[in-house]
């Protein structure tokens, strides 16, 4: 039975973990082009409504989740027209975006709180679900956790090999050189504000579609500050991210399950461990000089000139 129990928090532990890989890997993208996005809790909160009610009105939980990650990228637009367009403070605008998206979900999502849409539902992966073990812990979900595990080694080639993972990281890193050497700075910083916002909106169409199948008002419960700190656990690398993603669902499954249990503690002392994590996530990675492994010019605006 113990066993049984321990698999079923593992299994637990990816779904949990799936809508804050999403949200890492976003800002991993955005970061690493050399903007930093502050507003991925807000962006997720709007990506989990218009997939909910994507889903709800058209019937196809499919169409919902891309909804999600349009409407995501739709709100890191205006975060990039303030910081690229306009050379605005990141740091300012992208807490403005979270409460622009933490308002506008909560308001526009208030007739629907309680009811339920159509959502994905575990599929056991052909031949991988009979896996002894692993089968049951990675292979017994949904659709959209199985493309959760495509998508950082996809992004760790694309950074490493490709042009265009090349540039964009030369945004981030060394703009000066990149414009000297012929690449279009604003483009690449473009793609990663657009391109985060998207990831960050499909995992907050996760929670609505495939973890929750309903809407409530904050939804996210602070899953985009999570994945804002993982991104410095990472080191900007998104097969690390995997791993941060996992133990922070596997921090948020082992508090529900004591509650579950009925474990003699406060209810607010279960609920602060994901957070009092990030806490101490945050404190070794600058003791141990993560930070320094930031993108050069991450939070720094490119002038015209460069």
């Amino acid at each position: 039975m113990t066993w049984e129990i321990l698999i079923s928090l593992l299994a637990a532990t990816v779904q949990s973990g799936t809508p804050i890989l999403y949200a890492t890997l976003g800002e991993i993208f955005t970061e690493r082009s050399g903007i930093l996005n502050l507003g991925v809790e807000g962006i997720m909160l709007v990506g989990a409504l218009a997939g909910f009610l994507g889903a709800k009105f058209t019937g196809s939980p499919i169409l919902g989740f891309v909804l999600g990650g349009v409407f995501g990228l739709g709100l890191a637009g205006l975060h990039g027209l303030v910081c690229i367009g306009f050379n605005g403070n990141q740091v300012v605008s992208g807490l403005a975006l979270t409460i622009l998206g933490t308002g506008l979900a909560n308001y526009l999502g208030t007739p629907f709180i309680g009811q339920s849409a159509p959502g994905f539902s575990p599929m056991p992966a052909p031949i991988l679900s009979r896996i002894p073990i692993l089968g049951e812990i990675f292979f017994h979900h949904d659709l959209l956790i199985y493309l959760s595990y495509l998508i950082p080694p996809l992004m760790w080639l694309f950074f490493r090999y490709t042009r265009w993972g090349l540039g964009l990281r030369a945004a981030g890193e060394h703009p000066e050189a990149a414009a000297a050497a012929g690449l279009n700075i604003y483009r690449f910083r473009w793609a990663g504000v657009l391109t985060g916002g998207f990831l960050a909106g499909l995992g907050g169409a996760y929670l609505s579609l495939a973890y929750t199948h309903l809407w409530t008002s904050g939804l996210t419960a602070g899953r985009g500050w999570i994945a804002v700190a993982l991104v410095i656990f990472a080191f900007w690398h998104p097969l690390r991210a995997v791993l941060g993603a996992y133990l922070f669902g596997g921090v948020m499954a082992f508090q529900f399950r004591l509650q579950a249990l009925g474990a003699d503690l406060p209810s607010s002392l279960l609920l602060m461990l994901p957070y009092g994590l990030t806490i101490i996530v945050l404190v070794l990675s600058s003791w141990r000089g993560r930070g320094d492994q930031a993108p050069a010019f991450l939070g720094i605006n490119v002038e015209p000139s460069e």
